[in-house]
């Protein structure tokens, strides 16, 4: 199974976010927009989880959300990957209060649970995020970065994280499909 764990933003804070970027997707039909009801934050990313393993990995990953405690957060900001310049991946970015520490223990978390339950967690660097459009790239996507940067969104409290089946090419146009799996609250601050 193709799986990933999550931090959701809450529908206020998504509403908030598809409401600036809406009247500016018709600016790039070549973009490949995100649905905005599948904007989260990808904390562990598990490419193949074998069916004997999920239990395990359930397991852990409770016990992982029960060490972090909840915490301010928000969308603000965004950019673009690899870079501005050569963009494959347009952005928003995603704070958490006061200093962001909260939230990449709990990617840290969240990826050793699944290394030890035999999930093999992706090993690229943690960039707190809300992918928002594929690009046909390298695109130029300068404007679109200083855009985003005129955003903030409101703050809200992350207090759980969900475990998701990313099915491919079972979504509307042939995008991935996602399956809520199990959440798991993380410690009252």
């Amino acid at each position: 199974m193709r799986m990933f764990v999550a931090l959701v933003p809450p529908p206020e804070a998504v509403q908030s976010l598809a409401d600036f970027v809406e009247p500016r997707r018709e600016a790039e039909p070549g973009f490949r927009w995100t649905d905005p009801e599948q904007w989260h934050v990808t904390l562990a990313f598990f490419e193949d989880v074998p069916e004997r393993r999920l239990d395990d990995l359930v397991a852990r990953l409770e016990r992982a959300a029960q060490r972090r405690t909840s915490f301010p957060s928000s969308i603000a900001g965004g950019g673009a990957f690899p870079n501005p310049a050569r963009a494959k991946v347009l952005y928003a970015g995603v704070t958490a209060e006061p200093d962001g520490v909260e939230l990449d223990r709990l990617a840290t978390g969240t990826r050793a649970a699944g290394n030890k339950a035999g999930a093999s967690a992706a090993g690229n660097r943690f960039h707190p995020h809300i992918t928002l459009a594929r690009l046909r790239g390298p695109v130029e996507a300068t404007r679109w970065v200083r855009i985003l940067d005129n955003y903030r969104g409101p703050t809200w409290p992350a207090r759980q994280i969900t475990l998701i089946a990313s099915h491919l090419g079972e979504g509307p146009r042939r995008r991935p499909r996602y399956e809520p799996v199990a959440t798991f609250d993380l410690r009252e601050a």
